[in-house]
This record gives structure tokens, C-alpha cells and sequence, in this order.
């Protein structure tokens, strides 16, 4: 089962299961693609062994090992659906991350905006924040009344 299930996930890049399945899945399909990412005689005929089909081992180290030549690990995602009617049995979607292209195209536009840093600590006290806003303000004051009387020369002269 879970090697039609592999070979089905390399053909197709998505495949619909109940997440125990895909729970398998990913720990047996996973090493298949670490192996996948150098391409040699020992590796196809390893791979082959445990998918038992040319095709996906073809699609494998033709076009899915560029993919993920560079990424360290994490090849699969589960994505959650619901329950199945039938049974109440939970369904999943597992598919190869870097197939996805909504989601490739959502995380690249947040990775290319504003570094966030994620802070563990306690907020400041409100007397805290309001004696830096009445600092502020009285910084703020002079500055502009000091721009406003330089604009007020250049116009006189």
C-alpha cells in the first residue's frame, strides 16, 4: 500500500488520505527523496526497490530531485481537510512542498517584506508609555515651531 501510495504521490505531487496514511507516507517516502538528490546507478536501483514502478522513479529523479536539491529535509506537507462522512475518519491532503505554487507564491511575498522578530517579554507599564509620549511631544514642539519660523523668513525676504 504504501509503496502505490509513493508512487502516486511522485506522479501526481498531491494525494487525498486519512492522516494515519499520510503519517506512514511521510516516513516512508521521505528517505526516497533524500536518495533521490544524488542521482547514481545504487540509488535508482535502491528507489526502484521500493517503489516497484519505472515511471515514478523516472518522474522522481528526473524532475522532482531538482526541486529539492537544495532543501535540507521537509519534503512533505499534511495539510488537514475534515472528517470523511462515511466513517468520521479524519482526511488529509499530503503533497511535495515545493509543488504547491499558491503557497510558494504567499511565503515568498511575506519573506520578502519586513523582517518581524518574535519577543518574549512583558509589555510596559502605561505610565511607562506616557511619559515617552509627553517626552516626544515636548521634543516635537520646538523643532516644528523652529521650522515654521525659518519658512516665515524665506517668505520676508
Amino acid at each position: 500500500m504504501l509503496s502505490n501510495m509513493a508512487s502516486s504521490l511522485i506522479l501526481h505531487k498531491r494525494l487525498s488520505t486519512t492522516v494515519a496514511k499520510a503519517k506512514a507516507l511521510r516516513k516512508y517516502v521521505e528517505p526516497l527523496l533524500t536518495k533521490a538528490k544524488s542521482d547514481t546507478t545504487h540509488s535508482r536501483r535502491t528507489v526502484f526497490a521500493y517503489l516497484q514502478n519505472k515511471e515514478s522513479v523516472k518522474e522522481l529523479f528526473d524532475e522532482v530531485s531538482v526541486k529539492i536539491a537544495n532543501r535540507p529535509g521537509g519534503y512533505t506537507r499534511i495539510l488537514k481537510t475534515g472528517y470523511r462522512l462515511g466513517d468520521n475518519a479524519e482526511m488529509c491532503v499530503i503533497e511535495l512542498v515545493d509543488y504547491n505554487e499558491d503557497m510558494l507564491t504567499t511565503t515568498g511575498t511575506a519573506a520578502a517584506g519586513a523582517k518581524k522578530t518574535r519577543r518574549r517579554g512583558g509589555k510596559k507599564k502605561a505610565e511607562d508609555t506616557a511619559t515617552e509620549a509627553k517626552a516626544t511631544e515636548a521634543t516635537e514642539t520646538p523643532a516644528a515651531e523652529s521650522n515654521d519660523t525659518k519658512e516665515e523668513t524665506k517668505d520676508a525676504q
